[in-house]
């Protein structure tokens, strides 16, 4: 698998836990221990002498790793409080032991009361965990509520209590931490859609579970890291020339589209096509040489003008600007036809989901990058639908179309067929017109590089994203898709 680090599913987690505890004779108040004292450790890294704690508990193990969160603490000498909210008599378990060896140790319990929540110190949210079925109900809404409301920082137990580990989504309401310490298996929902928001940063810890313990539960994601997958990229030959890397061919810029097929020739060119050409309407031409000289581009008004280009070029980029007219179906009509590597972007994927050319079989060769309507329009289902669970609508897509597919957004998702690849670099300054152009360019160049396509997917979103990141730094406001190509550019090097 390209990622670098696996991330699971809640399931999957407490299987982990259970091949820990069952498989290899770890007790289960061993693990909670260890997770309390990773809890506060971190918590304590970020605020070392907090002037309370405000620990709020829940009847679950979420709600064990808390209280036993809460004795250390007060052990250490710090002003420490629980905040138990539901019947402390429905504890079992290792929850039910930890909860008794606060109350013997004479931590304070008392039960949760909104007004008491007090804006200094520290809150520890270890409510709900992972085993949230459905939306949140009852005293819980209050006291998320509260929290939020608080002004305190927050550190959430495992996960944010509200938040789903399995795809991200807030299920109904949900704590925003400002830190997540994260056991055993890193979760998947932390990472995408609306995960980052809530989590904060995000801690983990292992428990000092054997290797074993992974083996025996495989995961199905991981999480990619630019610096690795740059590395898959070869270094270049010093007698090498432009023939080596690749003859790129953008399609697109139809009438007041030009743009769009202008950043996807640049950023192809800058990440390290050899050569770049783009086949649009006549009238763009000067403007796009006007741009970048370096491109190669050529007025398009019939197939046979287009075939000449399509017959040079080892990829092609179909969609930036491309439009929806007759012109624009006919140069997707024959790009499809040609059996050579393509990203489709845009409107190229709304061509193909309107049906306009008919069904199309599974390809093998192609990229996919649908934002979620796109997304959505491919599927045949809502936008809403898409976002409700990323994991499983990037998986249907790539199953109904092949190839590989990139589900982009917060937490962009990648696959090629069974594992799923996330990426979590970039940020909202991104929320602006034709970074979908610029990252369908990068795809292409590392494409005719020689890249298979998931890996040049899996660099390519996270170059994008890493890029952006680097540029936001000067602000997210304002941030545009052409300030990534320079930094693009340095990173591949």
């Amino acid at each position: 698998m390209l990622g670098t680090e696996n991330l699971y599913t809640a399931a999957q987690t407490r299987a982990l836990d259970q091949c820990a505890i069952c498989e290899h004779n770890i007790p289960g108040i061993t693990l909670m221990a260890r997770a309390a004292d990773a809890a506060l450790r971190y918590l304590l890294e970020v605020w070392p002498e907090p002037e309370r704690l405000q620990v709020i508990c829940g009847t679950g193990n979420n709600g064990g790793d808390g209280f036993l969160i809460a004795d250390l603490a007060h052990k250490r000498g710090i002003n420490v409080t629980v905040f138990q909210l539901g019947d402390l008599r429905k504890m079992v378990g290792d929850a039910a032991l930890a909860m008794q060896q606060a109350q013997v140790n004479g931590v304070e319990i008392v039960p949760f009361e909104r007004d008491l929540l007090m804006p200094e110190g520290v809150i520890v949210d270890a409510m709900l965990g992972t085993g949230l079925g459905g939306e949140v109900r009852g005293v819980f809404v209050d006291a998320i509520a509260a929290i939020n409301a608080s002004g305190a920082p927050v550190v959430a137990v495992d996960i944010p209590s509200g938040l789903c580990a399995d795809t991200g989504s807030v299920l109904g309401s949900a704590v925003v931490a400002d830190l997540t310490v994260t056991f055993v298996g890193l979760k998947r929902g932390l990472f995408t859609l609306q995960g980052p928001e809530y989590s904060g940063a995000v801690q983990f810890s292992d428990l000092a579970v054997f290797p074993e313990v992974y083996a025996a539960v495989p995961a199905h994601c991981a999480r990619l890291a630019l610096e690795p997958l740059l590395q898959r990229l070869p270094p270049r030959s010093a007698s090498a020339h432009k023939g080596f890397f690749g003859n790129v061919l953008v399609v697109g810029g139809d009438y007041g589209f030009a743009g769009a097929a202008a950043m996807a020739a640049e950023s192809a060119l800058r990440c390290g096509a050899g050569l770049v050409q783009v086949a649009t309407r006549p009238e763009h031409v000067s403007a796009l040489v006007a741009r970048t000289p370096e491109v190669m581009p050529r007025g398009v008004a019939s197939g046979d003008e287009f075939l000449a280009m399509v017959e040079a070029a080892d990829v092609l980029v179909v969609g930036p600007g491309l439009g929806q007219s007759p012109w624009s179906i006919e140069l997707l009509r024959l790009s499809l036809a040609c059996g050579k590597p393509l990203v489709l972007d845009a409107d190229a994927l709304n061509v193909l989901a309107a049906g306009t050319l008919g069904k199309m079989a599974a390809v093998s060769n192609w990229v996919l990058t649908p934002h979620p309507g796109e997304a959505a329009r491919l599927l045949g289902c809502s936008t809403g639908q898409v976002q409700a669970d990323r994991f499983a609508a990037v998986s249907a897509l790539q199953q109904r179309y092949g190839g590989v597919v990139i589900l982009k957004g917060n937490g962009s998702l990648i696959t090629g067929g069974g594992h799923v690849l996330l990426s979590d670099y970039g940020n909202p300054g991104m929320a602006s017109g034709g970074m979908g152009d610029v990252l369908s360019g990068v795809i292409g160049a590392l494409l005719a590089q020689h890249l298979p396509p998931l890996e040049a997917a899996a660099l390519g979103v996270c170059l994008h994203g890493a890029a952006a990141d680097i540029a936001a730094q000067e602000g997210q406001r304002g941030l545009v898709a052409t300030d990534l190509i320079p930094k693009m550019r340095s990173m591949l090097g």
